[in-house]
Protein backbone atom coordinates (compact mmCIF):
# COMPACT_ATOMS: atom_id res chain seq x y z
CA UNK A 1 0.00 0.00 0.00
CA UNK A 2 1.19 3.69 0.21
CA UNK A 3 -0.23 6.82 0.44
CA UNK A 4 -2.36 7.52 -2.05
CA UNK A 5 -4.32 4.36 -1.79
CA UNK A 6 -5.00 5.12 2.00
CA UNK A 7 -6.87 8.29 0.67
CA UNK A 8 -4.36 10.71 0.32
CA UNK A 9 -3.03 12.11 -3.14
CA UNK A 10 0.05 14.12 -2.30
CA UNK A 11 0.61 15.02 -6.19
CA UNK A 12 -2.60 16.12 -6.20
CA UNK A 13 -2.32 18.50 -2.96
CA UNK A 14 0.54 20.04 -4.39
CA UNK A 15 -1.30 20.64 -8.14
CA UNK A 16 -3.78 22.55 -5.79
CA UNK A 17 -1.58 24.49 -3.86
CA UNK A 18 0.09 25.83 -6.64
CA UNK A 19 -2.94 26.11 -8.67
CA UNK A 20 -4.34 28.83 -5.70
CA UNK A 21 -1.11 30.91 -5.80
CA UNK A 22 -2.84 33.76 -8.03
CA UNK A 23 -5.51 34.15 -5.89
CA UNK A 24 -3.59 34.42 -2.93
CA UNK A 25 -1.47 37.12 -4.83
CA UNK A 26 -4.83 39.20 -5.41
CA UNK A 27 -4.69 39.91 -2.00
CA UNK A 28 -1.00 40.99 -1.11
CA UNK A 29 -0.08 44.11 0.74
CA UNK A 30 3.36 45.99 0.79
CA UNK A 31 3.74 44.40 4.45
CA UNK A 32 3.93 40.92 3.47
CA UNK A 33 7.42 39.12 3.56
CA UNK A 34 9.14 36.01 2.45
CA UNK A 35 7.18 33.45 -0.51
CA UNK A 36 4.12 31.78 -1.16
CA UNK A 37 4.19 28.38 0.70
CA UNK A 38 6.39 28.51 3.44
CA UNK A 39 6.05 26.82 6.58
CA UNK A 40 5.51 30.24 8.54
CA UNK A 41 3.79 33.66 6.75
CA UNK A 42 5.58 36.96 7.98
CA UNK A 43 4.13 40.08 8.32
CA UNK A 44 5.33 43.10 9.00
CA UNK A 45 3.91 45.73 11.03
CA UNK A 46 2.79 49.32 8.95
CA UNK A 47 4.65 52.11 10.62
CA UNK A 48 2.89 55.37 11.90
CA UNK A 49 1.39 53.69 14.71
CA UNK A 50 2.52 55.10 18.17
CA UNK A 51 1.18 52.40 20.16
CA UNK A 52 -0.50 49.66 18.06
CA UNK A 53 -2.62 46.84 19.00
CA UNK A 54 -2.83 43.75 17.20
CA UNK A 55 -6.34 42.40 17.23
CA UNK A 56 -7.47 38.67 16.12
CA UNK A 57 -10.31 36.96 15.30
CA UNK A 58 -11.08 33.15 14.06
CA UNK A 59 -14.58 32.04 12.70
CA UNK A 60 -16.24 29.57 10.71
CA UNK A 61 -19.14 29.14 7.83
CA UNK A 62 -21.40 26.54 9.87
CA UNK A 63 -23.54 24.78 8.45
CA UNK A 64 -24.49 26.87 5.53
CA UNK A 65 -21.58 24.38 3.65
CA UNK A 66 -24.03 21.67 3.73
CA UNK A 67 -26.37 23.90 1.25
CA UNK A 68 -23.26 25.29 -0.27
CA UNK A 69 -23.01 21.07 -1.00
CA UNK A 70 -26.04 20.51 -1.53
CA UNK A 71 -26.31 23.25 -4.69
CA UNK A 72 -22.57 22.44 -5.98
CA UNK A 73 -22.34 26.38 -5.12
CA UNK A 74 -18.65 27.13 -3.14
CA UNK A 75 -17.97 30.47 -4.92
CA UNK A 76 -19.57 32.70 -1.76
CA UNK A 77 -18.77 30.89 0.97
CA UNK A 78 -15.33 32.17 1.10
CA UNK A 79 -16.45 35.50 1.43
CA UNK A 80 -18.64 33.99 4.52
CA UNK A 81 -15.57 32.63 6.21
CA UNK A 82 -13.47 36.57 5.85
CA UNK A 83 -16.84 38.57 6.84
CA UNK A 84 -17.06 36.47 10.14
CA UNK A 85 -13.83 37.49 11.15
CA UNK A 86 -12.81 40.41 9.51
CA UNK A 87 -16.20 42.07 10.74
CA UNK A 88 -15.69 40.68 14.52
CA UNK A 89 -11.98 42.68 14.49
CA UNK A 90 -13.59 45.61 12.91
CA UNK A 91 -15.71 46.14 16.13
CA UNK A 92 -12.37 47.23 18.08
CA UNK A 93 -11.81 49.70 15.30
CA UNK A 94 -9.24 47.58 13.89
CA UNK A 95 -7.76 47.25 10.37
CA UNK A 96 -7.57 43.59 9.18
CA UNK A 97 -3.84 42.90 8.30
CA UNK A 98 -3.99 39.74 7.59
CA UNK A 99 -5.70 36.01 6.95
CA UNK A 100 -4.99 32.54 6.91
CA UNK A 101 -6.99 29.70 6.67
CA UNK A 102 -7.75 25.74 7.19
CA UNK A 103 -9.60 24.06 4.43
CA UNK A 104 -10.30 20.38 5.90
CA UNK A 105 -12.06 17.22 3.39
CA UNK A 106 -11.94 14.04 3.10
CA UNK A 107 -10.84 13.51 -0.25
CA UNK A 108 -9.50 17.16 -2.31
CA UNK A 109 -11.42 17.98 -5.21
CA UNK A 110 -9.22 20.64 -6.77
CA UNK A 111 -11.90 22.21 -8.54
CA UNK A 112 -14.46 22.56 -5.54
CA UNK A 113 -11.92 23.79 -2.90
CA UNK A 114 -10.19 26.14 -6.07
CA UNK A 115 -13.77 28.07 -5.76
CA UNK A 116 -14.00 28.12 -1.69
CA UNK A 117 -9.89 30.02 -2.10
CA UNK A 118 -10.97 32.51 -4.71
CA UNK A 119 -13.95 33.22 -2.59
CA UNK A 120 -11.85 34.15 0.58
CA UNK A 121 -9.55 36.17 -1.99
CA UNK A 122 -12.27 37.91 -2.85
CA UNK A 123 -12.97 38.67 0.58
CA UNK A 124 -9.78 39.28 1.35
CA UNK A 125 -9.98 42.26 -1.27
CA UNK A 126 -12.97 43.61 -0.11
CA UNK A 127 -11.71 43.61 3.44
CA UNK A 128 -8.24 44.91 2.33
CA UNK A 129 -6.07 41.95 4.03
CA UNK A 130 -3.92 40.05 2.88
CA UNK A 131 -4.27 35.94 1.78
CA UNK A 132 -0.62 35.12 3.57
CA UNK A 133 -1.35 31.65 4.65
CA UNK A 134 -3.31 28.43 5.17
CA UNK A 135 -3.60 24.91 5.73
CA UNK A 136 -5.39 22.22 3.75
CA UNK A 137 -6.27 18.68 5.54
CA UNK A 138 -6.94 15.83 3.03
CA UNK A 139 -8.62 13.26 5.85
CA UNK A 140 -9.64 10.03 4.20
CA UNK A 141 -12.97 8.71 5.97
CA UNK A 142 -13.32 11.89 8.17
CA UNK A 143 -15.83 13.78 6.11
CA UNK A 144 -18.45 12.51 3.63
CA UNK A 145 -17.82 12.68 0.17
CA UNK A 146 -17.66 16.35 -0.89
CA UNK A 147 -18.18 18.02 2.18
CA UNK A 148 -15.52 19.89 3.75
CA UNK A 149 -15.06 22.11 6.90
CA UNK A 150 -13.23 25.95 6.90
CA UNK A 151 -12.44 28.27 9.26
CA UNK A 152 -10.36 31.40 9.07
CA UNK A 153 -8.25 33.64 11.46
CA UNK A 154 -7.49 37.12 10.96
CA UNK A 155 -5.49 39.97 12.65
CA UNK A 156 -5.82 43.54 12.69
CA UNK A 157 -4.39 46.64 14.22
CA UNK A 158 -5.54 49.59 15.87
CA UNK A 159 -3.69 52.32 17.40
CA UNK A 160 -4.41 52.11 21.27
CA UNK A 161 -6.19 55.51 21.83
CA UNK A 162 -8.82 54.47 19.20
CA UNK A 163 -9.61 51.16 20.45
CA UNK A 164 -13.35 50.73 21.11
CA UNK A 165 -14.05 48.13 23.81
CA UNK A 166 -17.21 50.11 25.07
CA UNK A 167 -16.47 51.75 27.79
CA UNK A 168 -17.06 55.24 25.23
CA UNK A 169 -20.87 54.70 25.06
CA UNK A 170 -22.81 57.42 27.09
CA UNK A 171 -26.18 57.94 27.61
CA UNK A 172 -28.24 59.68 24.28
CA UNK A 173 -26.00 58.01 22.23
CA UNK A 174 -27.90 56.73 19.16
CA UNK A 175 -27.76 53.22 17.56
CA UNK A 176 -27.04 53.29 13.95
CA UNK A 177 -27.96 50.03 12.04
CA UNK A 178 -26.28 49.35 9.26
CA UNK A 179 -28.21 46.54 6.35
CA UNK A 180 -27.49 42.92 5.97
CA UNK A 181 -26.92 41.54 2.71
CA UNK A 182 -29.44 38.59 3.72
CA UNK A 183 -28.64 35.20 6.40
CA UNK A 184 -25.35 36.00 6.75
CA UNK A 185 -23.69 33.07 8.27
CA UNK A 186 -25.81 32.03 11.26
CA UNK A 187 -29.55 30.27 12.19
CA UNK A 188 -28.41 27.67 8.95
CA UNK A 189 -29.29 24.88 11.16
CA UNK A 190 -32.71 25.97 11.94
CA UNK A 191 -33.11 26.91 8.12
CA UNK A 192 -31.84 24.04 7.15
CA UNK A 193 -34.44 21.63 9.62
CA UNK A 194 -37.57 23.68 8.00
CA UNK A 195 -36.52 23.02 4.72
CA UNK A 196 -36.06 19.70 5.05
CA UNK A 197 -39.04 19.33 6.91
CA UNK A 198 -41.24 20.93 4.51
CA UNK A 199 -39.75 19.38 1.62
CA UNK A 200 -39.16 22.95 0.09
CA UNK A 201 -37.40 23.20 -3.87
CA UNK A 202 -34.41 25.55 -3.40
CA UNK A 203 -34.84 27.01 -6.74
CA UNK A 204 -38.61 28.43 -5.57
CA UNK A 205 -39.10 31.68 -4.85
CA UNK A 206 -40.62 32.84 -1.16
CA UNK A 207 -43.14 35.51 -1.41
CA UNK A 208 -41.99 39.08 -0.87
CA UNK A 209 -38.69 37.48 -2.68
CA UNK A 210 -37.18 38.45 -6.18
CA UNK A 211 -34.78 35.40 -5.81
CA UNK A 212 -34.70 31.66 -6.07
CA UNK A 213 -34.33 30.17 -2.32
CA UNK A 214 -30.51 28.98 -3.25
CA UNK A 215 -29.41 32.68 -4.31
CA UNK A 216 -30.96 34.23 -1.13
CA UNK A 217 -29.35 31.20 1.34
CA UNK A 218 -26.08 31.40 -0.54
CA UNK A 219 -25.49 35.40 -0.60
CA UNK A 220 -22.49 35.89 0.99
CA UNK A 221 -21.87 37.91 4.28
CA UNK A 222 -21.87 41.56 4.02
CA UNK A 223 -18.07 43.07 4.51
CA UNK A 224 -18.62 46.07 6.28
CA UNK A 225 -14.66 47.08 7.09
CA UNK A 226 -13.82 49.77 4.23
CA UNK A 227 -16.91 51.71 4.38
CA UNK A 228 -16.52 52.25 8.69
CA UNK A 229 -12.90 52.84 8.42
CA UNK A 230 -12.73 55.00 6.05
CA UNK A 231 -16.05 56.78 8.02
CA UNK A 232 -13.45 57.15 11.19
CA UNK A 233 -11.09 58.54 9.36
CA UNK A 234 -13.06 61.20 7.65
CA UNK A 235 -14.10 61.90 11.77
CA UNK A 236 -17.14 59.82 12.48
CA UNK A 237 -17.28 59.91 16.24
CA UNK A 238 -17.92 55.63 16.71
CA UNK A 239 -18.17 54.94 20.58
CA UNK A 240 -18.80 51.04 20.04
CA UNK A 241 -19.81 48.48 17.50
CA UNK A 242 -21.28 45.36 17.20
CA UNK A 243 -21.44 42.64 14.87
CA UNK A 244 -24.71 41.04 14.46
CA UNK A 245 -24.20 37.10 14.39
CA UNK A 246 -25.02 34.06 16.02
CA UNK A 247 -27.72 35.37 19.24
CA UNK A 248 -28.78 37.71 16.97
CA UNK A 249 -29.40 41.39 18.39
CA UNK A 250 -30.59 40.60 21.61
CA UNK A 251 -27.37 38.91 21.85
CA UNK A 252 -24.60 40.73 20.33
CA UNK A 253 -25.92 44.55 21.30
CA UNK A 254 -24.90 43.85 24.92
CA UNK A 255 -21.23 43.23 24.13
CA UNK A 256 -20.62 46.49 23.17
CA UNK A 257 -21.82 48.35 26.56
CA UNK A 258 -20.94 49.67 29.67
CA UNK A 259 -22.32 48.08 32.88
CA UNK A 260 -24.10 51.42 33.35
CA UNK A 261 -26.08 51.74 29.92
CA UNK A 262 -28.50 49.46 28.29
CA UNK A 263 -29.78 50.43 24.40
CA UNK A 264 -33.95 51.03 23.72
CA UNK A 265 -34.16 49.11 20.78
CA UNK A 266 -37.52 50.45 18.22
CA UNK A 267 -38.55 47.52 16.36
CA UNK A 268 -40.82 49.44 13.61
CA UNK A 269 -37.50 51.87 12.43
CA UNK A 270 -35.56 49.44 10.30
CA UNK A 271 -37.34 46.96 7.32
CA UNK A 272 -37.29 43.20 7.38
CA UNK A 273 -36.24 41.65 4.58
CA UNK A 274 -39.23 39.37 3.29
CA UNK A 275 -36.60 36.12 3.44
CA UNK A 276 -37.17 36.19 7.46
CA UNK A 277 -41.20 36.74 7.95
CA UNK A 278 -40.89 33.89 4.99
CA UNK A 279 -38.85 31.53 7.77
CA UNK A 280 -41.09 32.52 10.52
CA UNK A 281 -44.53 32.00 9.32
CA UNK A 282 -43.28 28.49 7.37
CA UNK A 283 -41.53 27.40 10.55
CA UNK A 284 -44.10 28.69 12.98
CA UNK A 285 -41.17 30.41 14.89
CA UNK A 286 -41.89 32.97 17.40
CA UNK A 287 -40.46 36.66 17.17
CA UNK A 288 -38.44 36.61 20.23
CA UNK A 289 -36.75 33.25 18.69
CA UNK A 290 -36.46 34.96 15.40
CA UNK A 291 -34.31 37.53 16.81
CA UNK A 292 -32.52 35.42 19.11
CA UNK A 293 -31.37 33.05 16.39
CA UNK A 294 -31.31 35.42 13.06
CA UNK A 295 -29.71 39.18 12.01
CA UNK A 296 -33.26 40.10 11.27
CA UNK A 297 -31.80 42.53 8.64
CA UNK A 298 -29.23 44.18 10.73
CA UNK A 299 -25.41 43.42 9.85
CA UNK A 300 -23.77 45.77 12.26
CA UNK A 301 -24.70 48.92 14.96
CA UNK A 302 -22.71 51.49 15.20
CA UNK A 303 -23.45 53.89 18.34
CA UNK A 304 -22.41 57.30 17.48
CA UNK A 305 -23.22 60.80 19.26
CA UNK A 306 -26.75 62.14 18.58
CA UNK A 307 -25.29 64.79 16.48
CA UNK A 308 -23.96 62.96 14.05
CA UNK A 309 -26.34 60.06 13.65
CA UNK A 310 -27.75 61.73 10.41
CA UNK A 311 -23.90 62.36 8.72
CA UNK A 312 -23.39 58.69 9.75
CA UNK A 313 -26.61 57.37 8.03
CA UNK A 314 -25.83 59.32 4.93
CA UNK A 315 -22.32 58.46 4.51
CA UNK A 316 -23.00 54.51 4.73
CA UNK A 317 -25.99 55.08 2.02
CA UNK A 318 -23.18 56.68 -0.49
CA UNK A 319 -21.26 53.52 -0.21
CA UNK A 320 -24.95 51.96 -0.87
CA UNK A 321 -25.81 50.52 2.43
CA UNK A 322 -28.85 51.05 4.00
CA UNK A 323 -28.32 52.86 7.51
CA UNK A 324 -31.04 53.37 9.69
CA UNK A 325 -31.26 55.07 13.79
CA UNK A 326 -32.60 52.09 15.36
CA UNK A 327 -32.46 53.12 19.15
CA UNK A 328 -30.30 54.94 22.14
CA UNK A 329 -28.23 54.35 24.80
CA UNK A 330 -30.20 54.61 27.90
CA UNK A 331 -29.03 54.49 31.56
CA UNK A 332 -29.35 50.58 32.21
CA UNK A 333 -27.46 47.70 33.52
CA UNK A 334 -26.16 46.31 29.97
CA UNK A 335 -29.27 44.95 28.53
CA UNK A 336 -30.70 45.25 24.76
CA UNK A 337 -34.87 46.22 25.81
CA UNK A 338 -37.60 46.73 23.01
CA UNK A 339 -36.81 43.20 21.50
CA UNK A 340 -39.30 41.25 23.42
Amino acid sequence: MDYKEAGVDVEKGRSFVEGIRHWVEKTKRPEVLGQFGGFGSCFQLPSGYQEPILVSGTDGVGTKLKLATQCDRHDTVGIDLVAMCANDILTCGAEPLFFLDYLATGQLNSQQLTDVVAGISRGCQQAGCALIGGETAEMPGFYPPGEYDIAGFCVGIVEKSQMLDGSQVAVGDVAIALASSGIHSNGYSLVRKLLDTHAIDLQSIPPGCTQSLEKILLTPTKIYVKPVLEALRSGLQVRAMAHITGGGLPENLPRCLPSHCSLRIDRRSWRVPPIFDWIAQTGNITTADMFATFNMGVGLVLLVPPSQAQWAIEWFQNWEIPAYVIGEAIAGDGRTIGLD
